[in-house]
């Protein structure tokens, strides 16, 4: 029955004229749904409008009386007892976590094999693999936090951009943490296997000082001759120009020290 029919002789309360002619397009969104052909598409897909239109009407009604208080509080307790309106849905918009729920069905766990709540309701990002919506709504994912523009990920939605928007907005944030100094830096770079940067006098920056000195630089911390000939022994370099008072350090004679 139409909600024209079917409110035709009850008192409706000030400020229905309102609300009227949208609450009767939501109507005629939700019976070109029911009565959209569903050749081609699976059993489950048939309601994911149904399910969509349901949010924005409710969603419509709760901006209205909750944000913008633009209707009373009798208007709206007589759209709930009319069922106009889904009140149970409304109301859990109003606790944290379910900001945005896509319907009720989706935490409703006797719905599901294994007892467990939608995977809308699952965070984008603890999800592996391909993210797919609810088999029951068609919502991609109506956690608080993860919604465009306040509302949920519906599965016509634009995900890709959605995604690249988020990941344009952690690069911003990261753009305005503090830089690394170059010693930092170097360290970074030496723990991940990378090459380090030349510096203006040929020398590795961050090099050690017994490889500044070994090229001549000069420029960094001088090195005890005995330890540079061991340096020189473990890389099989020949010792006899490095070794303090004609000892020749070889890499047998360091092992046996």
């Amino acid at each position: 029955m139409s909600l024209k029919v079917r409110l035709g002789n009850k008192r409706k309360p000030a400020g229905w004229e309102l609300i009227e002619e949208t609450l009767l397009q939501f109507e005629e969104r939700l019976r070109e749904a029911i009565d959209d052909p569903h050749e081609g598409k699976r059993k489950c897909e048939s309601a994911w409008p149904i399910h969509r239109i349901h949010y924005e009407r409710n969603r419509y009604i709760y901006d209205l009386y909750y944000r913008q208080q633009r209707i009373s509080r009798e208007l709206y307790e007589f759209l709930v007892r009319e069922k106009v309106v889904d009140g149970a849905l409304i109301s859990k918009w109003r606790k944290p976590g379910y900001e945005i729920l896509c319907s009720m069905s989706a935490i409703q766990r006797s719905g599901t094999n294994f007892g467990t709540t939608s995977i809308c309701r699952v965070p984008l990002s603890q999800r592996g693999g391909q993210v797919m919506p609810s088999v029951t709504t068609g919502c991609v994912s109506c956690v608080s936090g993860d919604g465009i523009n306040g509302g949920p990920v519906w599965w016509t939605d634009p995900y890709t951009s959605w995604a690249a928007k988020k990941k344009a907005d952690r690069g911003q944030k990261r753009k305005g943490e503090t830089p690394l100094d170059d010693e930092t830096e170097a360290r970074l770079k030496a723990l991940r296997g990378e090459a380090p940067a030349s510096g203006a006098d040929g020398s590795s920056a961050g090099g050690s000082g017994a490889l500044a000195n070994e090229r001549g630089g000069g420029g960094g911390m001088a090195v005890d001759p005995d330890i540079e000939a061991r340096l020189r022994a473990l890389r099989g370099e020949s010792s006899d120009a490095a070794a303090p008072k004609g000892e020749a350090y070889t890499t047998k004679g360091y092992d046996s020290d």
